[in-house]
């Protein structure tokens, strides 16, 4: 994936004034190591990279995560939380089980698109964590794929997706979301919007139960609009 140049993560600012928070200085913590996480992977960057970043002593550094891998935690509920809320508005999405499948995917597709905390949700590997670390953020992510069985669940029962595994179509929507994070460019002809629009179309077309439109319909459909009035 493109990752985004650092001129344009100026965290270190975070630190400049003593009236800033804790809170802030978290943040600015977490968004510059998601940044180095994303770009040198998370091996290969360390605690001394990242308080470089952002021009502070590591001992400072320490004095917000008490290691790296407290960080890459960090990145991963920050992600999470991020993917979570803007899924649950999403949710509130009136109308079929398809349509709020299709609006919960978009929202997906967008943070993943859009946020490093989202891509490092699915880019970076939660094998690096210990073994409390890691069961900790694959609940997380249990939160996710729960709440899309439950939208493909519902357009199921109302007729508008077609009968069908729910797991395995959940685990194909979440794999296909996945993988943006491996090609995916914002340089690319479609903006992150129109990226996930189409995106989103493409797996929604293949649990729809609304007809596609046949040859010889989009022909009369052509003629139709030709016929003068």
């Amino acid at each position: 994936m493109a990752i985004r140049s650092l001129a344009n993560h100026q965290h270190h600012v975070a630190f400049e004034s003593r009236s800033r928070t804790p809170q802030v200085k978290r943040e600015a913590v977490l968004l510059t190591a998601a940044h180095l996480f994303l770009k040198q992977g998370y091996r290969a960057t360390s605690m001394e990279d990242i308080s470089r970043q952002l021009q502070v002593t590591k001992p400072a550094l320490y004095h917000y995560f008490k290691s790296k891998e407290d960080i890459l935690v960090g990145c991963y509920s920050h992600g999470i939380t991020n993917i979570i809320t803007r899924l649950n508005a999403a949710d509130k999405a009136i109308g079929s089980g398809l349509q709020k499948t299709r609006a919960f995917l978009r929202a997906w597709i967008e943070v993943m698109t859009t946020l490093e905390f989202g891509q490092c949700v699915v880019t970076l590997d939660d094998n690096e964590l210990s073994p409390k670390a890691r069961k900790e953020v694959r609940m997380l992510k249990q939160r996710i794929d729960r709440t899309l069985r439950k939208r493909i669940a519902e357009g199921v029962e109302d007729g508008t997706i077609k009968p069908c595994d729910i797991r395995l179509v959940a685990f194909a929507f979440g794999g296909a979301i996945n993988s943006i994070g491996t090609w995916y460019s914002p340089e690319g002809k479609l903006d992150p919007s129109e990226f996930a629009i189409a995106y989103t179309d493409i797996l929604i077309d293949g649990v729809s139960m609304a007809p596609k439109p046949t040859k010889r319909n989009v022909v009369r459909s052509k003629d139709a609009a030709q016929k003068p009035s």
